[in-house]
């Protein structure tokens, strides 16, 4: 198949963590934060190149720190991101290499993504242009207006809620990015940008698992699954 690409946005500075270092570098289970989500990238066939998007003033440190020292052969770039993700990634498209066809995006504050999960989402882009991991809503969730008050009940049995990766058609997502600036439009995720063109994005089954750092007590629940994971498969 044609060339994927991976762009990881790890220039947030995640303040609801509360912590002196931006939280793409706390470390879980002794090592930083991104090496975890970079490893699995790392590790991926059907990824052939890393494009890492942090803040301007970490990307020496990260060429350094994480890319050398932890041998990320396949990080061949890493910039400076943006004021918003959505600028980080950006710069990551405008950084393609020429025969890359697929970009898969996934936040570096998700360190606990299986390889199955990328793999899957991967494979659905290539027949449907457009694929992101998703999990279906537990909770029942209500529409409620500006002072609390109720409006209405959704009915879950059709919501997701999405995560990364998010995999398209390089060309495809470019021209949504594209589309977006034109209109000055800040979406909340890669896809979302996609489905203004009228694209049909397909879902992929995720992990409730593959959580998103935000907090500390994200944080603290990651320790615990790697640990699980550990245990799992030394007793394998």
């Amino acid at each position: 198949m044609a060339k994927t690409t991976a762009i990881i946005p790890a220039a947030g500075q995640g303040r609801r963590m509360k912590a002196e270092i931006n939280k793409q570098y706390l470390p879980l289970a002794g090592v930083p934060l991104v090496v975890h989500t970079l490893q699995v990238f790392q590790k991926e066939p059907l990824i052939d190149e890393i494009c890492l998007v942090v803040a301007p003033e970490e990307v020496f440190w990260c060429r350094e720190k994480i890319v050398k020292h932890y041998g990320f052969s396949k990080v061949k770039t890493v910039l400076a991101g943006g004021k918003e993700r959505q600028d980080s990634v950006y710069r990551g498209l405008q950084a393609l290499p020429e025969d890359c066809q697929w970009v898969a995006v996934h936040d570096g504050a998700r360190p606990l993504l299986i390889d199955h999960i990328l793999q899957r989402t991967i494979r659905e882009a290539w027949k449907h242009d457009a694929a992101v991991a998703a999990v279906p809503v537990k909770d029942t969730i209500k529409v409620a207006t500006a002072n609390g008050l109720v409006k209405t009940t959704l009915n879950r049995q059709n919501l997701w809620s999405v995560q990364t990766p998010q995999v398209f058609n390089r060309h495809l997502l470019q021209k949504a990015y594209e589309m977006a600036y034109k209109d000055k439009y800040y979406g909340t995720d890669d896809a979302s940008l996609v489905e203004r063109l009228g694209v049909s994005v397909k879902l992929v089954t995720g992990d409730y698992e593959n959580l998103k750092i935000t907090t500390p007590e994200d944080l603290e629940l990651a320790e615990v699954i790697l640990a699980r994971r550990q245990r799992t498969r030394i007793s394998g």
